[in-house]
């Protein structure tokens, strides 16, 4: 994976776990926040962090922002500060703004604005949720766009015997196997006369209202 330069703005619960997984992945990261102590906790995953208010356009001017690879606003609770720095990002030339939304008034204004991409955290997280909590078949969740999703299922009790070939989704429904688990170890490299056991769960892509008819979701 190629390291990237980000600049992060925003550092509440949501800016602090961004830092983190960015971190993690071997990327340099610039934070920034009004506040001293929250740009104190995150410098452990930052390369470097500034304290002040990115609705000031000389402020935001001073950290080079066409430098970065992208910029992630993750202003919370605050809708106008992000609004001005998402629009402010764009103007100074910045590649790619990622902004954060609470609802979808906000995604639209922040699209008209200057965001090139929006993310949800609280709609994304309750999407999750009530999918995942209301099927007993579905163990993960992830949404590819409004109509296509990878989903982590159990076997139907119909197939377990069958090997992967028998079953073929594929050809039947247009679902794709992207992957078995087993004691959640993924196993990527299957054949398709492996026999499907009750201990492995499958990861599926396809289209969600596909995936919920044929597995009974």
């Amino acid at each position: 994976m190629k390291k990237k330069s980000v600049l992060l703005i925003g550092l509440g619960k949501f800016g602090i776990e961004i830092a983190k997984e960015l971190y993690s992945l071997g990327h340099d990261i610039m934070v920034v926040d009004t506040n001293e102590e929250r740009v104190n906790q995150a410098m452990q995953y930052a390369k470097s962090g500034q304290i002040g208010n990115s609705t000031n356009i000389q402020f935001l001017k001073s950290l080079g922002v066409n430098d970065y690879d992208f910029c992630i606003v993750a202003i919370g609770g605050d809708f106008q500060s992000s609004l001005e720095t998402t629009c402010s990002l764009k103007e100074l030339g910045a590649s790619m703004v990622i902004s954060r939304a609470e609802s979808d008034a906000q995604a639209k204004f922040l699209l008209r604005n200057g965001a090139d991409e929006i993310v949800y955290p609280e709609k994304q997280l309750a999407s999750w949720l009530a999918i995942r909590y209301s099927s007993e078949h579905i163990l993960d969740y992830i949404e590819i766009d409004e109509s296509t999703s990878i989903v982590e299922v159990t076997i139907p009790k119909q197939w377990i015997g069958k090997s992967i070939i028998q079953i073929d989704i594929r050809k039947k429904y247009g679902i794709n196997i992207i992957a078995l688990k087993q004691n959640k170890k993924a196993i990527n490299n299957f054949s398709p006369d492996m026999i499907l056991t009750n201990d492995y769960t499958m990861l599926v892509y396809g289209e969600y209202k596909t995936i919920k008819k044929v597995f009974g979701l």
